[in-house]
């Protein structure tokens, strides 16, 4: 084999190690730190966001490569970038980040002139305070929502009984006004000396069959 031919299967080989590096990288991100997912800063640009976005999913994307993760990989960095171009999605990631700096340095009785605050150690318990904190806001906002589906679902169940109740009702008006009219209707047939007729309309007369 010539040398350009292995040098050239070296760079290959290479390129799909880059690929797979980065496709485990942003599986093993938390998926719900956009910043992280495109190993970005908080207050980057919008231009950063899409530039960088472009080269990740080049790298990765699942025509390019054979890796049976890439789909996923890919996923999670599209998602990453819808949230860090949509302005309300971005300010609630930005306030959760915020957010677990501030319990972090209270957690370490700092202040953020403490020169503490700009270690790689602080910057990395601030990673996991904000994983933390993600979490923590994800999992009321889901029992918030089950506690509002509940309030929804007695709401309906109360709307349905109390419909319900009106239809009985009615029915019960009706079925009273219709006995009335029959029992007036009576009542006149009583005064005139009239018998009342027997369920069914008039009685049929027998026939009488002739002797002989």
């Amino acid at each position: 084999m010539a040398f350009d031919d292995v040098e050239a299967e070296l760079k290959a080989a290479g390129k799909e190690l880059d690929k797979d590096e980065e496709i485990e990288r942003i599986r093993n991100t938390f998926s719900l730190d956009a910043y992280s997912v495109l190993e970005l800063q908080p207050g980057v640009p919008e231009s950063d966001i899409k530039k960088t976005y472009r080269a990740k999913s080049l790298l990765i994307h699942p025509d390019k490569t054979t890796n049976p993760n890439a789909p996923d990989a890919f996923d999670r960095l599209k998602k990453a970038q819808t949230v860090l171009l949509d302005d309300k999605l971005r300010a609630a990631l930005d306030e959760d980040i915020a957010d677990a700096r501030m319990l972090l340095m209270r957690e370490m009785k700092l202040t953020a002139d403490d020169e503490e605050t700009r270690s790689d150690e602080f910057k990395k318990k601030w990673r996991e305070k904000t994983i933390w904190v993600i979490r923590d806001n994800e999992l009321r906002k889901q029992r918030q929502m089950k506690a509002q589906m509940r309030e929804e679902g007695r709401q309906q169940k109360k709307e349905d009984e109390e419909a319900a109740e009106r239809k009985r009702k009615r029915e019960h008006d009706d079925a009273w006004e219709k006995s009335r009219e029959q029992r007036i209707g009576s009542w006149r047939n009583f005064q005139d000396g009239k018998k009342p007729e027997p369920e069914g309309g008039k009685k049929k007369k027998k026939k009488v069959k002739a002797l002989g």
